[in-house]
């Protein structure tokens, strides 16, 4: 019965999504305050209706209902709980349900948080919210229902994929799929500013909390789904420049440059065009990457490879939208009145160089991800754009954004002093020199290109923190001056050093993967290899029962100069009901490098496949990214969004009244 409650409740919410799509856009057309205000009380509903089918859904996976096709195929009675939750978006079906649910919680929060919002533009944005929505569910309900029943229930299901029963699969998609929806806001203002034919520095500032909170979430995500491969697939690696890696990666790097042009549009009322665009084309490269990975076109570790049709149902909802929304751009953007005009050396011109160069890195990654799905749709020959590709063209393009990130927050609005801007980052210049000869001398010498990413990252942090302690007078005032600078300093300021020392720490890291090192070796019990400065001894594998799998639990004793450093457990588990092994990887992280060790295959005189690395500073990627989201969320809270609040709402009352004359 719930699990038919919860069918219901998509029906009912795609119905008001279809009123929410319609009845606030012919408000705000007619000027009808009752017709627009719809919108919000549509949208308030659409959530919880979604959010019971979501329950619904998860509860037949808990108490494991294999009447349902959706758990029998990706659910089975021994699996731990955590993992039947987890099958819920584990799927096809579940996934795009979560991204409907996410959808309609984005939709609810706009209607929630945003009261001081002018009403015509308030019920375009939810407008625009409710048509995402009508192609979503219907999207669901006709080709993806997750709540079909089986004619003839099995016993047992057949069980989630085993490479996707790991903890940080629980919360990956969730992050992820905020993150991309939550640009649907973004879009969604885009779309009602150039209906609406005015853009200024309020939409601005209107923008910016949700553009920034989706970007927050999505850098999560997608750390959080880098780190998962790094631990769980045994290769070493944090990265592949996979396709549907690539598909979560080019809306970060368009929203990143989303929320910097959102800055000059608010401060000096420029870029207006070039921001909506920017908001278009984020949101746009959120579906493509829906696309890739449930059309059928990839073949990927993260990809759904489902039935080509569905693929085409997105395909028009990809077309009707980035379509649609480009065509109103095309028509509307020219009538977009121009800000203030600002020198190519100011504030304003280091951010339209980071916003050009991310751009240009999106277009990259996308031309590498589709060139060769173009030439098989065309019959050509099958070609493999890979790692090599993405090295020697995305990554130069990074170097001057790098750059510019020290150096910009210095400069001043409309015309700023380069040569001043550089002196002061004196110990910017010290300190990646510094790094660099030190980086020279350890290695004796290189590779080169690394050692100059490791300069390059302490360039960064100590750029953002000599604005920082520019801001505060720090060593210029006294200690408690400059204290109470620093507790008046606006959130979004401290916001905004952390979150560029964060993508420091991470280039770092990053930077540091050419120093690894790596033994692939088949050893015996007792045997040992040399790695780097350790020894890793092999001392006994053992047959270990789990909750649905049975594990070859290796006990791996690390020594370096005849010290135990560590004992480590790699394992390799396998599934029976699905018949496929697994890896389980042992790390021992510390500050400096990780020990990463992972068990393979046994041969026929007893041997094991010792895979093992010693990888230096590989962690930083991840903190470094938990820093760059914890200072989204900062600037999140800087009590700016909320100045005028009531002043605002106090207007829209008078336009209110003024609406219903």
């Amino acid at each position: 019965m719930i699990v038919e409650l919860g069918h219901f409740a998509l029906i009912l919410a795609f119905c008001v999504a279809v009123c929410q799509a319609i009845v606030p856009l012919l408000g705000a057309w007619r000027r009808h305050y009752g017709w627009m205000s719809v919108g919000r009380s549509a949208a308030l509903v659409q959530f919880p209706l979604v959010a019971f089918a979501m329950a619904a859904l998860m509860y037949a996976y808990i108490v494991s209902d294999f009447s349902v096709i959706n758990v029998i195929q990706n659910s089975h009675t021994d699996k731990p709980l955590l993992y039947k939750i987890t099958g819920v978006w584990g799927n096809h079906e579940g996934s795009m349900l979560l991204w409907v649910f996410m959808l309609a919680l984005c939709g609810g929060a706009v209607a929630l948080f945003s009261g001081n919002l002018p009403p015509a533009l308030q019920a375009r944005v939810l407008s625009v919210q409710g048509m995402i929505g009508v192609g979503f569910l219907a999207f669901i309900l006709l080709t993806s229902n997750p709540f079909l029943r089986a004619v003839m229930p099995p016993e047992n299901g057949n069980g989630l994929n085993p490479i996707l029963q790991d903890p940080g699969l629980a919360f990956h998609p969730p992050f992820l799929y905020l993150g991309y929806v939550g640009f649907s806001v973004s879009f969604a203002f885009a779309v009602a500013a150039l209906i609406d034919g005015r853009v200024d520095a309020a939409w601005a500032r209107w923008v910016r909390p949700w553009a920034l909170a989706s970007w927050c979430a999505l850098t999560v995500g997608i750390a959080m789904g880098s780190w998962w491969a790094y631990y769980t697939l045994g290769w070493g690696g944090w990265w592949f420049w996979d396709p549907v890696e690539n598909a979560s990666f080019m809306p970060w790097l368009a929203g990143t440059a989303l929320i910097h042009s959102a800055i000059v549009v608010e401060k000096r009322d420029a870029l207006k065009s070039w921001t909506i665009l920017l908001a278009i084309i984020t949101f746009s490269l959120s579906l493509v990457g829906t696309f890739l990975v449930r059309s059928g076109v990839l073949t990927s570790v993260h990809a759904f490879a489902v039935d080509p049709s569905r693929g085409m149902f997105i395909l028009l909802l990809l077309v009707a939208s980035i379509g649609g929304s480009l065509t109103l751009y095309a028509v509307r953007a020219p009538s977009l009145q121009s800000g203030g005009l600002f020198a190519p050396v100011s504030r304003e011109g280091a951010l339209v160089l980071n916003n050009l160069l991310l751009a240009t890195g999106a277009a990259t990654v996308l031309l590498g991800t589709l060139y060769p799905l173009f030439i098989d749709v065309i019959g050509g020959d099958k070609l493999t754009v890979g790692p090599p590709f993405f090295n020697k063209t995305f990554v130069p393009l990074m170097v001057p954004v790098l750059a510019a990130v020290a150096a910009g927050p210095l400069l001043a609005w409309k015309r700023g002093d380069l040569l001043g801007a550089l002196q002061r980052l004196w110990l910017a210049f010290a300190a990646a020199i510094l790094v660099a000869v030190a980086g020279l001398y350890l290695t004796s010498g290189g590779p080169v290109l690394a050692i100059l990413g490791l300069g390059l990252a302490a360039w960064t942090a100590l750029g953002a923190l000599v604005e920082w302690a520019e801001r505060i007078k720090l060593f210029r005032v006294k200690p408690g001056d400059s204290w109470k600078r620093a507790v008046h300093l606006p959130r979004a300021a401290h916001g905004m050093t952390l979150a560029h020392l964060g993508l420091a720490i991470s280039v770092a890291g990053i930077a540091a993967t050419a120093f690894e090192r790596e033994q692939l070796s088949v050893v015996r019990i007792g045997d040992s290899i040399q790695l780097a400065e350790f020894t890793v001894t092999l001392d006994k594998v053992e047959r270990q029962p789990g909750p649905n799998f049975v594990a070859d639990d290796a006990t791996v004793t690390v020594r370096r100069n005849g010290v135990i450093e560590a004992v480590m457990h790699p394992q390799r588990r396998f599934f029976e009901l699905q018949q496929q092994t697994t890896t389980e990887t042992a790390i021992r992280t510390s500050l400096l490098a990780d020990l990463y060790i992972a068990l393979g295959e046994p041969d026929q005189n007893g041997g094991w496949t010792i895979r093992a690395y010693w990888k230096p500073l590989i962690s930083w990627i991840w903190f470094g990214a938990l820093v760059m989201a914890f200072g989204g969320m900062v600037s999140l809270s800087d009590r700016r969004w909320r100045v005028g609040v009531a002043a605002r709402a106090r207007m829209n009352a008078k336009l209110q009244a003024a609406a219903g004359d």
